[in-house]
Order: C-alpha cells, then sequence, then structure tokens
C-alpha cells in the first residue's frame, strides 16, 4: 500500500517543485506585489470562511446557512461550491489546513445521537444557533463524495483536524475517564489520536505526563507521521490550560517544543513536510488564562520565534505555512479589528496593501499553498457579511 501511494504522489510533487523553480509561480517572492483576490460563493448565510488550500487549489472551509441557524462544511474547486453535509445533525465545519492531495476532506459534524452529559465539547465554540450543543460531535473523513464518522476512544466526542496523503486523520476524541481537571459542563478526559491509514484503527497519542498535564489534542500532521498538537489540563475542551504546551509527537513521542512563557493558550496549527511549524502562544506568564497570543514559527532544529504583529496591534496567529517557509495568519488590534497576514524572511505584510482592487478587507489568512495561493476570510461591508476568498498570486515572467 506505501509503494502505491507514493508512486500516485510523486509525479505531482515533481511537477510541483519544477514549476516553482521555474518561476512561473510566486511562491518564493514573498515582496513581489499584488494577488488577484476572489470572494468564493457561500450557501446564504452571513459566515463563510476557507481553513484550507491544497496543492490542487481546492479549498475547504465552512459556511452558514441561510438562517445562519446552522453552518456545513464546504469545499470550492475551480471556485464551485460543494456541500459536504452532515452526519445526521445541523453543524458541520472544516476548520483546520488538510493538506492532503488525495481528495480526503477532514472535520467536525454533528450527529443525531444525544449527547449523554450535554458537553458543550470543543465544537461548541465554532457552531452558531441554538443547536450547537445536546448532539454528539464527532470528526470525520470525507472522500469521493462520503462523509464517514471517525470513532471515540469510548467516549461521547470527537473533533477532526488535519490529515496527510498516507490517509491518516488526525485530532482529538473523548475516552470514559472523568477527569478531574474539566470544567463542567465538560466532563469526560481526551486525548489526540491518529485515524488510519487502515479502516477502524485509532491511535492514540499520549499528553506531557511529566508535566502533570491529563489531556492532549493533534491539530496537524505531515507525510513523515510528525504530529503537533497540545497538552494540556482538560478545562472546557478549548485552549486555555487545555494548551499548557506546544507538543511535537514523533513515533509516538511528545516533545515539548517551546513558548514564550505562557502557560495558556499555545497552540501550533500546521507542520509542512520539512518539520517546521506554526501557530500561535501567549506572550507571556503574566498573561495567565487570558488570551494574548503571538504568532510563531518554530523552524525544524530551531528554537520557537515569535514572528510579531502588523504595526499598531496586539495580537497575532500563525494558521498556516508552505514548503517555501512562507507563513500566514491574522494580526488585530485592542479593539478586536483584525488584518491577514503573510510573513516570510522575516518580513510581515499585510495582505491589505497587496489585494490589488479587491474591495473586501482580508481580515484572516488561514492557510497557503506551495503556488502561494491564499485562502481565509474577508469581510464585506456593503452586504455586512464575513466571506470565504482565494488569493492568487501574479504570475511574473
Amino acid at each position: 500500500m506505501k509503494t502505491l501511494i507514493a508512486r500516485s504522489i510523486l509525479p505531482l510533487a515533481v511537477l510541483l517543485a519544477g514549476a516553482v523553480h521555474g518561476g512561473d509561480v510566486q511562491a518564493r517572492h514573498a515582496h513581489d506585489p499584488g494577488y488577484h483576490v476572489a470572494t468564493l460563493p457561500d450557501i446564504g448565510g452571513t459566515s463563510s470562511a476557507g481553513a484550507s488550500i491544497n496543492n490542487r487549489g481546492w479549498i475547504a472551509g465552512s459556511s452558514n446557512l441561510a438562517d445562519d441557524a446552522a453552518v456545513e462544511a464546504t469545499l470550492w474547486r475551480n471556485g464551485r461550491l460543494t456541500r459536504l453535509g452532515t452526519l445526521g445533525g445541523a453543524n458541520s465545519a472544516v476548520l483546520w489546513p488538510v493538506k492532503n492531495l488525495r481528495g480526503i476532506v477532514t472535520g467536525i459534524a454533528q450527529t443525531s445521537e444525544p449527547d449523554p452529559y450535554n458537553e458543550k465539547w470543543s465544537c461548541y465554540y465554532f457552531f452558531p444557533g441554538a443547536q450547537r450543543r445536546g448532539l454528539r460531535c464527532v470528526g470525520f473523513k470525507w472522500e469521493n463524495g462520503v462523509m464517514t464518522p471517525l470513532p471515540t476512544l469510548g467516549g461521547t466526542h470527537g473533533f477532526a483536524t488535519g490529515s496527510n496523503n498516507w490517509g491518516q486523520v488526525v485530532g482529538w476524541a473523548e475516552n470514559t475517564v472523568h477527569d478531574p481537571s474539566c470544567v463542567l459542563p465538560q466532563v469526560l478526559q481526551f486525548r489526540a489520536v491518529v485515524w488510519g491509514p487502515g479502516h477502524h484503527q485509532v491511535r492514540e497519542l499520549p499528553p506531557l505526563l511529566e508535566f502533570g498535564d491529563s489531556v492532549s489534542s493533534a491539530t496537524a500532521i505531515n507525510d513523515r507521521g510528525q504530529v503537533v498538537g497540545i497538552s494540556g489540563a482538560c478545562s472546557n475542551a478549548v485552549g486555555g490550560t487545555s494548551a499548557r504546551h506546544n507538543v511535537l509527537w514523533e513515533n509516538g513521542r511528545a516533545t515539548n517544543i517551546g513558548d514564550f512563557g505562557g502557560i495558556a493558550w499555545n497552540t501550533p496549527m500546521a507542520i509542512n513536510q520539512r518539520g517546521d511549524i506554526v501557530g500561535f502562544a501567549n506572550a507571556s506568564q503574566a498573561d495567565g488564562e487570558n488570551f494574548n497570543p503571538r504568532a510563531f514559527v518554530k523552524f525544524r532544529g530551531q528554537k520557537i520565534r515569535n514572528l510579531g504583529t502588523l504595526p499598531g496591534d496586539v495580537n497575532s496567529q500563525a494558521t498556516g505555512i508552505n514548503e517555501w517557509r512562507q507563513v500566514v495568519g491574522q494580526s488585530c488590534d485592542a479593539a478586536g479589528n483584525c488584518r491577514a497576514f503573510l510573513w516570510h524572511d522575516g518580513a510581515m505584510t499585510d495582505l491589505n496593501t497587496v489585494r490589488n482592487g479587491y474591495g473586501n478587507v482580508l481580515v484572516a489568512a488561514n492557510d497557503i499553498d506551495d503556488f502561494g495561493r491564499i485562502t481565509g476570510q474577508a469581510f464585506d461591508a456593503g452586504a455586512n457579511k464575513s466571506v470565504a476568498f482565494g488569493a492568487f498570486p501574479y504570475a511574473h515572467h
């Protein structure tokens, strides 16, 4: 199986490398001016976002339904929208860079099964409306038009983030342990997991037990099997002290990759094939459990690096990285007004300064592929709605 997959991926990888080195795309020219930016179609609500873009140009994310009472996982291919559906409940979403070229999309979806503990769970914070609680929410794998639920570790809920070209999916899932570090209504402990590549394969990734952590969550995986995520206390199953430590798992072993001294909100978001990691981490221990992040990059073999913010802003988050070590994310001021950024070779650029006539404000850049194409969320002031966008660098000849 390994050999077959490797053979199917390699020709495309070679083509991509040749195209970039040939100069027909802008991936290595971070300071070349100009992106053609396009708003992506939506389902009818007032909020959509692109979360992932792969080297095939597939953009995955989510779009609110017309009444904004629910959100649905969405895939855009060549600008055309495909609704991925749900697992019987009202809501679904793709929230992390997915990255594989196989046509697999991963995310979260509600089922029609009741939650016996009525937990808020991690999904609650990403779904709109009154229907976001009370039902099981699990990770899903979508392929060839079929959405499949991913198993938990015996508990109620799960959550899927990224996937690689071997068909492995990462995320986190509840077990049956009633963890005393949980904050009600959260009851059950959860651990980072790798699903697949085979059916019904579930592998648990441990937290940093030597630090007293009891839970873990995986956020991204590359084709080398390197997984990044968080380790901490159960808390309310989203950020905060559940993200005490930034973690890299290699061969199932957890390693603390460092932070800026903060005790909460330390969160890797993406890892490229080189093993470079990006994410966000609280600025210092003085922040406590308050949210005060700085975008970071950790190049393989180096220490974690603070990317800072755009001028006038107070916090930032890095969410995507490509093989050329271009990083994207968002930078926000004290009032919560955010701008999408591109960082490369030590320079952070406000993407709104290179959007070439696009009328909407680029609020967040969530992912970037090896051709320098970017997706994220923009604000359309005229329509008073948040929209998904694709940004495409102009070729230089």
